[in-house]
């Protein structure tokens, strides 16, 4: 039994702390008031700011897009800070320019890039060396200096956060350069559209390859999975994974309500439409565009059984990212030599042909052919980097099998490119190639789809053994599937997908 003393000490004791919680609580609510004035008129200049630098950038862009003639011309921008590098991204960026420019012949058109190491010239013929494009008017360039902030080597950690911070100063910077009047992201910077639409004013669509973050990183974050964004010392610590996975909720959150401010909006495959309606909700702007792959250009190249002296080659096509898993090719081959799945290692050759955009994805070539020489095949892989479109065409004409490896491809212009080639493609079974892209045609087989080293091995190992008459049959199945693929039919579903912006 306590004795008195003890009683009036903590009866004491809980007085005390009732009067220090009471003199909280009528602190917080004498500030409460006053607190919600300031951030009422905080939130008001605020408001005023962005709508004066809005008005002075209407003024601006009235300039800007006033003739000699003295009519208005309207401005169409794209945002591409990399519309140098000659991936598939590049190439709807400029068939999409070319397709605008025959309907609005008149427009002014600007493209938003940091490539500030070449000029508009050297990107204009790198265009034409690499996808076989030529605009038919002028295009002007916007360089941006500030292109490093959306570099993921500068965000070791929160690189999603980091990058999409960073798109904002570099959309900023563009901005202040140049105000059109109707403006497009053609790279997936979606943090960049609510500032063109409402602090710019432009109507604003974007064609979303890949989104920025997927329900699928999700996943892999939630079941704790290693991956290329999901680092194993994270997936062994269950307080860390949490952490993670609540970043990307909210980060998914955001990323749909910016998203959202698009007026049109256009995915290049079944699976990204999947996840942009997950996450944006704006179904009723959105459409699939796919991607227009030079699909005629490849279809002068002879269906005869191709013969590489003394054997088969097997050729890889997509930019040297890390999400492209070049090294699985690389270890699946060497599986298919130690295994002897196939006749002698000398009749065999591996190509990688890829865009390499900065020194990261130069270092990741340098521990590809690393990767070759630890596996003792280096003498049968061969690296081919930004490479002239003839050059590629001449791999694709002699090539038996086109390798993809990508888990998760948005949708795949490389598989598309080896199918119309008459290159028998053996794609990853997941995203777009499974999807969209190597599925039947009228019933019969178009391809193959492959996961772990050893289904790679195997299916390689099972193309190279099918007689020259079945493999001549798949062959032509694949290149009557894919002219749904053209640039044509891009041309046609994206003029009538961005129409909306132009009312």
């Amino acid at each position: 039994m306590p004795s008195l003393c003890q009683a009036s000490y903590l009866a004491l004791g809980t007085w005390y702390e009732q009067a220090w919680a009471l003199a909280f609580a009528e602190f917080f609510y004498s500030l409460f008031f006053p607190g919600l004035i300031v951030c009422g008129t905080l939130c008001v200049c605020l408001v005023i700011v962005l709508w004066g630098i809005r008005l002075l950038l209407q003024r601006k862009k009235k300039l800007v897009s006033t003739s000699k003639n003295g009519k208005n011309q309207m401005v169409i921008a794209f945002f591409h800070p990399y519309c140098n590098a000659g991936g598939g991204g590049e190439r709807v960026l400029w068939c999409a320019l070319r397709a605008l420019q025959k309907k609005y012949p008149e427009a002014v058109y600007v493209v938003y890039t940091g490539d500030v190491n070449v000029n508009g010239q050297q990107i204009l013929e790198g265009a034409f060396r690499r996808f076989n494009i030529r605009l038919i008017h002028p295009v002007q360039f916007v360089f941006l200096r500030k292109r490093y902030l959306v570099e993921d080597s500068l965000y070791p950690h929160f690189t999603l956060l980091g990058q999409s911070l960073g798109s904002i100063f570099l959309g900023w910077e563009a901005l202040m350069q140049c105000v059109p009047d109707v403006y497009i992201d053609s790279m997936g910077y979606a943090f960049t559209l609510p500032l063109f639409k409402y602090i710019g004013g432009c109507q604003v669509g974007s064609y979303v390859h890949y989104p920025t973050i997927s329900t699928d990183m999700l996943s892999v974050v939630k079941n704790q999975n290693i991956g290329f964004n999901n680092a194993a010392f994270i997936t062994r610590n269950p307080f860390l994974s949490k952490v993670k996975l609540i970043y990307y909720y909210l980060f998914a959150f955001i990323y749909g309500l910016v998203g959202s401010c698009s007026d049109v909006v256009m995915v290049n495959s079944s699976w990204t439409l999947n996840h942009i309606l997950s996450l944006w909700k704006v179904g009723n702007c959105t459409n699939i565009v796919y991607p227009p792959c030079d699909v005629q250009t490849f279809l002068d190249i002879p269906l005869h059984e191709k013969k590489m002296t003394p054997g088969h080659l097997l050729v890889s096509v997509g930019q040297f990212r890390p999400e492209k898993n070049h090294p699985l090719q690389i270890r699946a081959f060497a599986k298919l030599l130690n295994k002897k799945m196939v006749e002698s290692p000398p009749s065999l050759k591996l190509v990688l042909i890829g865009g390499c955009r900065n020194k990261d994805d130069e270092l990741r070539v340098n521990q590809l052919r690393r990767l070759s020489e630890d596996l003792g095949v280096q003498e049968y892989v061969e690296f081919k980097i930004n490479i002239p479109f003839d050059e590629l065409k001449n791999y694709l004409s002699e090539a038996t099998i086109g390798l993809h490896t990508m888990w998760n491809e948005h949708f795949g212009i490389g598989v598309v490119e080896c199918m119309a080639a008459g290159t028998i493609i053996l794609a990853h079974n997941s995203g777009g190639p499974k999807l969209d892209i190597v599925v039947p045609h009228e019933g019969d087989i178009t391809g193959f789809l492959a996961e772990s080293e050893e289904d790679y091995a195997e299916t390689i190992a099972h193309i190279l053994s099918m007689s020259a008459e079945k493999r001549l049959q798949i062959r032509k199945s694949a290149r009557a599937s894919v002219s749904r693929f053209s640039d044509q039919e891009f041309e046609v579903t994206f003029l009538s997908s961005v129409e909306k912006l132009f009312k």
